[in-house]
């Protein structure tokens, strides 16, 4: 999960010029602010990855609850931050617009410790169903499941919409979940 030093960061290069495309000036400015949140903290991490990932070892035994503000701000690449934040400056676009920057603000707050909650709850059922102890040590970092969830705010916003998930055209409300599995399929790490 360590980032490798010294090594061009073709993922955050990418990721620049699309904002760049964009234009500063066309993307609101909570969504803004988090794609410059996560930029720098992809440059400058609070800690090490190993110690802002949620997992239930780390935030609930070990009662390290600052995990949960600062895992969904952290990346474990450049290309892990440049296909969430493509998803963030795409969905920011067009939720920030429909909702208010203020409101907008505190869903993304609020659905970033959510995420991380909601994570150790499937970690600790998978431990209960599967009995296997192995579970509560899997720690995530990103902001994939922030995401997701505005991805489901976006689709119950604007209803009817088809999108394409790997050339397959899938109703939004859909989608979603297909793109879900279709990432752990793709990569499952």
């Amino acid at each position: 999960m360590q980032r490798r030093q010294g090594r061009v960061n073709a993922g955050l290069l990418l990721l620049l010029y699309h904002i760049s495309q964009v234009g500063l000036q066309n993307i609101p400015s909570v969504t803004l602010g988090v794609l410059a949140l996560n930029i720098f903290l992809f440059l400058n991490p609070v800690r090490p990855l190993p110690e802002v990932c949620v997992s239930v070892n780390e935030v609930f035994y070990r009662k390290n609850w600052q995990r949960l503000l600062l895992s969904p701000v952290h990346h474990a690449d450049d290309w892990h931050l440049y296909y969430n934040m493509i998803s963030m400056l795409w969905k920011g676009i067009m939720l920030e617009k429909k909702l208010k920057s203020i409101w907008f603000a505190y869903i993304i707050a609020v659905f970033s410790v959510l995420i991380g909650v909601v994570y150790m709850v499937l970690e600790f059922m998978l431990v209960k169903i599967l009995d296997d102890p192995s579970y509560e040590m899997i720690c995530a970092v990103g902001f994939s499941g922030v995401l997701f969830a505005l991805k489901v705010l976006n689709n119950h916003y604007n209803p009817g919409r088809v999108s394409s998930v790997l050339g397959l055209q899938i109703p939004s409300k859909y989608a979603c979940w297909v793109e879900l599995v279709a990432i752990y399929l793709i990569a499952p790490g």
